[in-house]
């Protein structure tokens, strides 16, 4: 079986792995994310270990995913600064003389769960985490969603809450999505990490109530077959139920699919790779460069 190696690129650690198509990960190593002169020699020592045929990188953003771009292949304008406008994708390139493929860390993602995790079957997904960011990836018609740039769906405004006087905590945008609903707003917030918040129900009200607005928006101008919902805050157990029951009042029943009106937990659900949905996603974008540098 032909071996290729995935990087998550995440904001906290950089997930290094290889494996093949189907899935099966034939090892995988955590780095730390602390500036890329210490990162990048960890992560490049990895890959030097195995013999693979392509790699595929997925990584925070914003980067620049245009190929005709002077920076395609730089992280740019990232909160994180000892990373901002490093080349990420030169970085790899410099060491590794095969194909590598670079995309934003939730679009390698959705491309995960559209071919091998909950997604799979359906032509369509959208993948969201919500973590010390607020990211999401559109996988539509087999194709990552892409335009002027890749999507920046964690930043877009929201009504605030009626008991919410927080100000925010996005650098770009005080009060956006990711500034009121990420895990380090809600630390801000609460005055403790989510998970040590889980049996305080106004927390997870609120937090449904502004990702069941986010949630609108997306199926409104996106209609995805799939929504997918990770990251470390999503996995606390009582907020689903409040992203459903908000969202059911604000459309009100305008769109009139079962999917929607009666059926959210099918709809909208977590992640079926788990932990996995990264590194997976970056295999298959791996195999996805190597084929077209075959042709």
């Amino acid at each position: 079986m032909t071996l290729f190696g995935a990087i998550e690129a995440g904001g906290t650690k950089f997930v290094c792995a290889v494996g093949d198509v189907t899935g099966a990960i034939k090892e995988r190593v955590s780095i730390p994310t602390t500036t890329p002169d210490e990162t990048m020699p960890e992560v490049i020592s990895f890959f030097k270990k195995h013999s693979v045929e392509a790699i595929g990188i997925g990584s925070f953003g914003p980067i620049d995913v245009d190929k005709d771009s002077p920076t395609y292949g730089n992280i740019t304008t990232t909160p994180k600064t000892a990373w901002k406008d490093f080349p990420l994708l030169q970085a790899v390139q410099k060491e590794f003389q095969i194909p590598i493929g670079f995309n934003t860390d939730v679009n390698i993602a959705a491309m995960g769960e559209a071919v091998l995790g909950a997604a799979k079957g359906v032509d369509s997904c959208l993948y969201i985490t919500v973590g010390t960011g607020i990211g999401a990836g559109a996988y539509i018609n087999g194709e990552l969603l892409q335009g002027l740039t890749h999507p920046e769906m964690g930043h877009i405004l929201v009504r605030r809450h009626p008991k919410d006087a927080y100000k925010g905590r996005c650098p770009y945008h005080g009060d956006c999505l990711e500034g009121l609903a990420a895990g380090p707003a809600i630390e801000e917030r609460w005055g403790d990490k989510a998970f040590n918040l889980g049996d305080q129900e106004e927390v997870w009200e609120m937090e449904g109530y502004y990702m069941a607005q986010a949630l609108m928006q997306y199926i409104l101008i996106l209609s995805p077959k799939k929504i997918i919902l990770g990251g470390g805050v999503m996995n606390q157990e009582h907020v689903l139920k409040h992203v459903y029951q908000h969202l059911q009042d604000l459309l009100n029943g305008y769109v009139p699919y079962p999917q929607v009106t009666t059926h959210l937990h099918e709809y909208i659900i977590r992640p079926g790779l788990g932990d996995n949905a990264g590194i997976t996603g970056g295999i298959l974008l791996a195999e996805k460069v190597y084929k077209e540098q075959q042709k």
